[in-house]
């Protein structure tokens, strides 16, 4: 009878050792010690004595972008690590985009609004990060997608003509800023006058708001909130009115505040997620998400916020387009498996739920996959490895293309998982 089979040679002293140190981002914004998830995701796996309540936890970096970078725990900087071993990228990502992830998974936990804000596409990417490298850390676009773990709420692109004109009709204050001429072409523009009369009308309106003088723009706010706080008395207040209150808290005497009646408000509820391409406006307001993006960190701002504004530059790259965006659910790919394909070819997430004493196999794919652990504990098996690892919450691991994955849960809770990987459509 022949012995038991040994186990396949380590091609590598670390491919068994595939557990990411991830980098936490202390913004502002971010919501303070144990209320942050992103401070429950690291502390999992930290050896000190907890999140610092006083402190924000903002976002956690999953990737290799040099201003956060993930280390695998024995092997350095996994971009290194990439350098060394391009097959983990698997040829058709390695040809692409070299030998780097094409893209940035993240957990963010915001408290207070994000600025507003538009990601350049990548041609103005690279013209902003030649003039102002400072500002626009690398030459590469950012298209995104957020998924909310709990409700998130979001401004994203311009609201339609309708709403614009009720805006101008109902808020006085934005009227004035705008001016009289650039409020009556927006009234008097009709649908049928064709797609590009009516961003242009908008455009002239909304940058006419956004190069207000900041005197001109603290009067307007101060009246804003008087005229409210007097009319929440005798009516109840929209939501939009009731979410400008909020902002002016966050952020007073900033034209962001005004801004927000121009774009479309949406609440995601949990699952629920949305894509943001190219010189698209938009602020995450509140929730906590899984974030995914192409791999930069390239941000436009004009408002809502004490970072370096560049108005010009937002308000001349905006499509202008006025299209509530779509809200995507999931497509079951398998059993407790639901696959995020956004229209962009660097990038996909997979929400994985798996019950108590269930298990879920991970086909080999043709690229890399980086996988966090949301919630629960179990167990995790790549092929590289002869024995699966006990896996929980917060942690995270780097997978290479074409290696099978099995996750068993084992908890007295669902175990939940998220993985990024490059768009499928990419490799058909």
């Amino acid at each position: 009878m022949a012995g038991p089979t040994p186990p396949p040679p380590e091609e590598e002293p670390s491919s068994p050792s595939l557990r990411l140190r991830c980098a936490v981002q202390h913004y502002e914004w971010g919501r303070r010690g144990e209320a942050s998830l992103v401070a429950r995701l690291s502390d999992a796996n930290a050896d000190d004595h907890g999140p610092d309540p006083a402190r924000p936890y903002a976002e956690l970096w999953i990737g290799t972008h040099p201003s956060a970078p993930s280390s695998l725990l024995a092997d350095g900087l996994l971009r290194d690590w990439l350098a060394r071993h391009p097959a983990a990228l698997g040829p058709a990502v390695a040809a692409r985009w070299g030998g780097d992830l094409p893209f940035l998974f993240k957990v963010l936990s915001v408290a207070k609004a994000l600025s507003i804000q538009a990601h350049p596409d990548k041609d103005l990417a690279e013209v902003l990060h030649a003039l102002r490298p400072a500002t626009y850390k690398d030459g590469n676009h950012k298209p995104e997608m957020a998924i909310a773990v709990t409700e998130f709420r979001v401004l994203c692109g311009f609201a339609g003509i309708q709403e614009l004109k009720d805006v101008l009709r109902t808020v006085p204050e934005v009227e004035d800023l705008v001016g009289p001429e650039d409020a009556a072409k927006l009234l008097s523009v009709k649908e049928y006058h064709g797609v590009n009369e009516v961003k242009s009308c908008l455009r002239s309106a909304f940058t006419k708001l956004m190069t207000a003088s900041k005197e001109a723009v603290s009067e307007a706010i101060t009246k804003l909130i008087f005229r409210l706080n007097a009319e929440s008395k005798v009516r109840t207040l929209t939501e939009k009115e009731n979410l400008v209150l909020s902002l002016e808290k966050q952020y007073p005497e900033d034209v962001g505040v005004l801004s927000a009646f121009f774009f479309n408000y949406i609440k995601l509820s949990p699952g629920e997620a949305l894509y943001i391409g190219a010189n698209e406006p938009h602020a995450y307001l509140s929730g906590e998400c899984i974030e995914c993006m192409a791999t930069s960190d390239n941000v436009v701002r004009a408002g809502l916020t004490p970072k370096y504004r560049d108005v010009q530059t937002l308000c001349s790259m905006l499509t202008y387009k006025q299209v509530f965006p779509e809200i995507l659910r999931g497509v079951p790919v398998q059993p407790y498996v639901r696959r995020y394909t956004p229209p962009f070819d660097e990038f996909e997430v997979d929400c994985c739920s798996l019950p108590p004493g269930e298990l879920v196999v991970i086909s080999p794919v043709p690229g890399p996959s980086v996988y966090l652990v949301m919630a629960g504990e179990g167990e995790i098996q790549v092929d590289s490895m002869p024995n699966g690892e006990k896996s929980k919450q917060g942690d995270v691991f780097f997978v290479p293309a074409y290696t099978e994955v099995k996750f068993s849960a084992s908890g007295p809770e669902c175990m939940q998982l998220y993985r990024a990987g490059v768009n499928s459509r990419f490799f058909n």
